[in-house]
């Protein structure tokens, strides 16, 4: 690779490649502490190359020292950060929201709403994909996140994302309101199971805290807030509307009254409505894709702050 002698198919392959290259060496210690193996390596990195370099333990000779290959799963590792480092989101902080949350009438019950978090987890993922790390605050949900660059923090009430969102805005570049948090808790929570009776029930509800809201109020210039509204009628004209009242970037609009999209889903049908009214309208399509468009728009956003 050095030196360009090309007398086989691996080296055709290398001499012929426009793209970056990484290469991980692997030989005897002596062989790899030779002044000539050294240069080699010094001439590739000086050509940009990554090096994936060599670890140390037992060798082939039976010897012990550095030359042995990386292993596969740090090889991987090291081509993930590479291209991380070169995604269009690399060096942004993202605040995700996912799922419900549940508001406690006693030990036992609760009020809350059938979101999966099956959107929020994708959107997360995404971005995550596009070099951004993410803080992904989750009401209660059986979706898992296994990406590096994604931070999950799971809670329950309204009250506990309230705080969370809260701690972790300031920093966020991009924020990504998606959860279905209650509007509404019960004003008292007993502390004990409520026993049935044959009287009827009444239980007093108080509003929740607008955590969109809120975080419109204290967004600053260089910030992108975007949230989503779930409607069932007249949905054009309550989107934009929330869209001024709580200092929206842009909001993601979708209807129960479409086949296929809301909440329980794998598939979504959404309308972009930007805060300088321009709509984009999707047909029905998977989250994981829903997710790619909004990754695209958050990328268009971002080039004009």
């Amino acid at each position: 690779m050095a030196t360009g002698v090309c007398d086989n198919f691996l080296m055709a392959s290398y001499l012929s490649a426009k793209g970056p290259t990484a290469f991980a060496p692997a030989m005897d210690l002596d062989m790899y502490a030779h002044p000539t193996t050294q240069e080699n390596i010094k001439k590739l990195v000086d050509r940009g190359h990554l090096l994936i370099d060599s670890e140390s333990g037992h060798l082939a000779s039976g010897l012990s020292g550095k030359g042995r290959m990386a292993e596969p799963e740090h090889i991987v590792a090291a081509v993930e950060s590479f291209f991380q480092a070169q995604a269009p989101l690399s060096g942004k902080k993202v605040l995700v929201t996912a799922g419900p949350t549940y508001e406690p009438i006693d030990a036992v019950r609760f009020i809350g709403n059938y979101s999966s978090g099956k959107m929020g987890f994708e959107i997360a993922n995404r971005l995550a994909e596009l070099g951004a790390h993410v803080v992904l605050v989750s009401g209660p949900s059986s979706q898992q996140i296994d990406h590096p660059n994604v931070q999950l923090i799971r809670v329950k009430t309204s009250k506990e994302m309230f705080d969370a969102c809260h701690e972790h805005f300031a920093i966020a570049d991009i924020t990504v309101k998606s959860a279905a948090v209650a509007d509404y808790r019960p004003k008292e929570v007993l502390d004990h199971k409520m026993k049935k009776s044959e009287q009827e029930l009444s239980i007093e509800l108080e509003r929740t805290d607008d955590i969109l809201g809120s975080l419109g109020k204290i967004k600053k210039d260089h910030q992108i807030l975007i949230g989503f509204a779930l409607e069932t009628n007249d949905e054009i004209a309550y989107a934009k509307g929330k869209i001024g009242r709580k200092n929206l970037d842009m909001i993601v609009l979708n209807s129960l009254r479409d086949a296929g999209a809301g909440f329980g889903h794998d598939t979504n049908k959404v309308t972009f409505i930007d805060k300088d009214n321009k709509m984009a309208s999707f047909e029905l399509k998977s989250k994981r894709e829903v997710a790619v468009d909004l990754s695209n728009k958050i990328l268009e956003l971002c080039g004009s702050i």
